[in-house]
């Protein structure tokens, strides 16, 4: 008995003519992956560089994961590092979709995504063949076609290096998406957390627009919904709406302060 390999939903969102959607899950919980697809979001965000597992441990990776299989819904996730033993890793795993953090060159870059092909161009990819889970262990059927079609690696760009050489990174054969990190970025311009700061802006939008004209799917942070509306209509191909900290302190807040009474420590009874 044989399976056919699954396709990549954010892939195919990426062609269409609609922004796709992600929320960051940095609980890293199976059971709320499994809610956030349930809801119907495109793209569930692991970040695995400032928290959460190691892309090395398969079973936290591979519970991750299972919470969205059979369902439209795909992870997201960014590595800690730029290794390409990472990449091809998270690729076994079952991961389709997979960035690297804090990226400097175009080499660096390209390394990893031939890292995971199995052919690259006119030549041999890096990706190692074997049965893994990402082949439902040697069941999948055009195993190695459907993988080469179908996965995505991208690239995070959050350093003024990266800005300045974002053409040559843009210009990498099968290049996913790129990612643009406001927040790093802020750190690495000498604003730190100064996001409307003009030299952050300008980076930004010198990476938004030359992605654009490169044809290169292009994601990005949403800061309320007006902003995600805004980049949605810019040319962004993926907005993060929020993350599920986020969510629940902006929820809970809210219930405490619409709260009747005094419910506080020490209150009378």
């Amino acid at each position: 008995m044989s399976h056919d390999n699954q396709t990549n939903a954010l892939r195919r969102r990426f062609e269409s003519d609609r922004t796709a959607l992600s929320i960051l899950e940095n609980t890293y919980s199976p059971s709320l992956v499994e809610f956030y697809a349930d809801l119907g979001i495109d793209a569930v965000w692991i970040d695995l560089e400032h928290g959460g597992p190691s892309p090395l441990e398969a079973a936290d990776l591979d519970g991750l994961l299972r919470a969205v299989d059979g369902t439209d819904t795909e992870l997201l996730v960014r590595l800690p590092g730029t290794d390409p033993g990472m990449v091809r890793k998270a690729l076994d795993a079952g991961v389709r979709n997979v960035f690297l953090p804090r990226v400097d060159s175009a080499d660096e870059v390209r390394t990893a995504v031939r890292a995971g092909r199995f052919v690259y161009g006119d030549d041999p990819g890096t990706r190692g063949l074997a049965a893994p889970r990402a082949r439902r262990w040697g069941l999948a059927d055009e195993y190695v076609t459907t993988e080469d079609t179908e996965v995505l690696v991208g690239a995070t760009v959050e350093t003024a290096t990266a800005v300045d050489r974002i053409e040559d990174i843009l210009s990498v054969p099968d290049l996913g998406f790129v990612f643009v990190g406001p927040l790093d970025l802020s750190v690495s311009l000498g604003h730190p957390d100064e996001l409307d700061h003009p030299a952050v802006t300008e980076a930004v939008e010198t990476v938004r627009s030359a992605a654009v004209d490169a044809g290169v799917p292009l994601c990005g942070l949403g800061f309320g919904m007006d902003d995600v509306n805004e980049k949605a209509t810019n040319g962004y191909d993926l907005v993060n709406i929020g993350s599920t900290t986020g969510v629940i302190q902006a929820t809970v807040t809210d219930w405490l302060e619409a709260s009747a009474g005094d419910f506080s420590a020490g209150a009378d009874m």
